[in-house]
């Protein structure tokens, strides 16, 4: 499959012709895909939750700040509702989207984050996948990382190994408050 489709990108360079940028992310796209325990069919899907998810949840509920994950079609919602009744229908908005298995909702009842606080998530979300791509035991490309207000939540299909071996890079890295596991086992 992996071959298939690297030829398949190959083959198709010279209709490609001045766009080295396309082609670069073309291939580079190809072998993330084929590197994803997910189907295309389910990687697809994933994407098309988030979409629908985002566009519903902030159509109806403008006052909270969430942020929608989804991987092998369960999402996870992080952020923050003003009440429970906002946190419970953002919940039901996005068990309604088509294809979605299950919903883990850690949308905390407070005000919105700040963007200094929204930053260093980003920050601490970028130190853990780049001490992922230097771990011999997780490969980047099987784990999803999402932070917020300094708890890591780490979605995926993995092995046993992988998922201790992720979540100990996580345990470890300097400002993570908390590291929660959402993953799925291979094995």
């Amino acid at each position: 499959m992996r071959y298939s489709i690297i030829l398949i990108l190959l083959a198709a360079t010279p209709l490609l012709h001045g766009c080295p940028v396309m082609l670069a992310t073309g291939v580079g796209g190809a072998v993330a895909a084929s590197e994803d325990p997910r189907t295309i069919g389910t990687i697809t899907e994933d994407q098309g939750i988030e979409l629908k998810a985002e566009d519903r949840i902030s159509a109806k509920y403008e006052s909270a700040h969430v942020n929608i994950t989804s991987y092998n079609r369960m999402v996870l919602l992080t952020g923050e509702a003003p009440d429970e009744v906002t946190r419970g229908g953002i919940e039901e908005t996005a068990r309604a989207v088509e294809n979605v298995r299950y919903v883990y909702n850690e949308i905390a009842i407070a005000g919105n984050s700040s963007l200094t606080s929204r930053t260093n998530d980003t920050v601490l979300t970028g130190k853990i996948k780049s001490r992922f791509v230097d771990s011999k035991d997780v490969n980047l490309l099987h784990v999803k990382v999402i932070t917020e207000d300094g708890v890591v939540y780490l979605l995926g299909l993995v092995k046993h190994n992988e998922a201790d071996g992720a979540t100990e890079v996580a345990r470890t890295t300097g400002g993570v408050r908390k590291v929660v596991k959402l993953f799925e086992y291979l094995d």
